[in-house]
């Protein structure tokens, strides 16, 4: 009740531009512990990355109002409560509208997600201009105005210092005139049923009936033959947002070629005689990077106007996780020697399979490369990462022996190590012409060794 400790809230954090929501993953503080300002309080999955959120005040965390895996906690959610140092903490005031737990999530009846246009819906863009909505909303209030599009700004709140609460959100909502409240369907559907004319249609004698799978009804058991829903992280929306915006939005060309790797496996055989360790995917990091400062007219972004001139050359470099692909990112790779860029592309992949990259280590980039050799794929095809303008996909080597005329003007067979790129470009930015001829100052770059160390 009131009389206890107040408290400072704790809430939801925008930790990434794009962040709606986040998982709390794990509290480094436990309650009754002393914070300062700067400490780590817990660590919140958002949809890139795995973020450390840093306390901005000092005190005792007195409660912790979302447990370690609370999933999907909106923006601006109350997560936990401080008290000042030396105060009560286990007296602390927990905000009338959080009084219980059920409070901070939607009550049953609305377990359907909110409306997709909760995000951009009218009470939560008012609530975080400053002067425009001069008092608090509570977790619960919030959810309520949300679910039913309310718009609280005419409204008195009737809580302790200014608070919107969940019972002024419920007045709201009976002043509204009842219309039914229609939500679209849920995002993820456990199954798919068929489209009431095709059921109506019947089954051509070329297809047994029995071969038409079984349809699940939402909320039954599953029909046998019907699928398990694998929940998406943050991360797998994101990329899945990212990849169909890349696809319908940037008009890709493609152009391969093949490199011959011979004179990099002579050098990193060299290297390593030195204990120097280098990859021959850092070889592929460098001689890119130096065909971008030879050719600058590829390092650029399409900004939805035009293109944009990049003066530093930013390299991405795809890093599989086990939850899904981030690119972190070599910054000023044409002025790095290969031994640099080893260890930095060594560091950040490391990072990024911890879950550890802060946004400015995988946020911008003017060129990626993706390399699947390692895995046995011969040669592949990438898609562009927006709003840059190409993507390099990068194959194994393979042996094959070929046709060279010596000195004496006699044909011998020599076996060369051969690598197939191939990059995927911006038709609006890089044109054919551009592409053939990065392509080919690349290759030039990789088979030569004296202009590898160049740049």
């Amino acid at each position: 009740g009131w009389g206890g400790t107040p408290a400072v809230k704790i809430l939801m954090p925008a930790l990434s531009p794009t962040m709606e929501e986040g998982n709390i993953v794990k509290w480094l503080k436990k309650e009754g512990e002393a914070v300062n300002v700067g400490d780590a309080l817990c660590e919140i999955e958002t949809d890139k990355a795995v973020v450390t959120m840093e306390s901005s005040d000092d005190g005792i965390l007195a409660k912790i109002m979302k447990e370690e895996g609370s999933k999907s906690v909106r923006l601006g959610t109350l997560i936990g409560l401080l008290v000042e140092e030396g105060q009560d903490w286990k007296q602390v005031e927990v905000p009338s509208d959080t009084g219980d737990r059920s409070s901070l999530t939607p009550p049953a009846a609305v377990s359907t997600p909110p409306p997709a246009v909760s995000a951009a819906s009218a009470p939560t863009k008012m609530e975080r201009k400053p002067g425009k909505l001069q008092f608090r909303l509570s977790p619960a209030a919030r959810i309520i105005l949300e679910t039913h599009g309310l718009d609280a700004s005419h409204s008195t709140p009737s809580g302790p210092r200014g608070v919107f609460t969940k019972e002024d959100a419920l007045k709201l909502l009976q002043q509204k005139p009842k219309t039914p409240v229609v939500f679209p369907p849920a995002p993820q559907v456990t199954a798919v049923p068929l489209a009431p004319a095709a059921a109506a249609v019947p089954v051509p004698s070329a297809y047994p009936r029995s071969s038409v799978p079984p349809t699940s009804i939402r909320g039954q058991p599953a029909a046998s033959g019907s699928f398990t829903e694998i929940p998406a992280s943050n991360i797998r929306r994101v990329i899945a947002k990212r990849l169909t915006e890349s696809k319908s939005t940037v008009p890709h060309a493609y152009a391969s070629a093949d490199c011959d790797l011979g004179a990099v496996l002579e050098l990193r055989k060299e290297l390593a005689k030195d204990d120097i360790k280098v990859s021959v995917n850092d070889f592929i990091i460098k001689a890119t990077a130096v065909t971008l400062k030879q050719i600058p007219d590829v390092n650029v972004t399409w900004d939805g106007e035009g293109p944009r001139q990049l003066q530093s050359i930013d390299i991405s470099i795809a890093v599989a996780t086990d939850r899904g692909l981030i690119t972190p990112i070599i910054k000023d790779a044409a002025a790095k020697g290969v031994q640099e860029i080893a260890a930095s592309a060594k560091a950040l992949a490391k990072k990024a399979r911890d879950g550890k990259l802060l946004p400015e280590e995988y946020q911008g980039g003017s060129f990626s490369i993706s390399n699947l050799g390692m895995f046995g794929i011969s040669g592949f095809i990438a898609v562009i990462n927006p709003p840059q303008a190409c993507i390099l996909a990068v194959g194994q080597t393979r042996p094959e022996l070929k046709v060279v005329v010596d000195e004496e003007g006699n044909e011998k067979l020599r076996q060369q190590q051969l690598m197939t790129v191939t990059l995927s470009s911006d038709g609006r930015v890089v044109d054919d012409e551009l592409a053939s001829k990065f392509l080919q100052t690349l290759k030039a770059n990789l088979e030569n060794q004296m202009r590898l160390a160049l740049g």
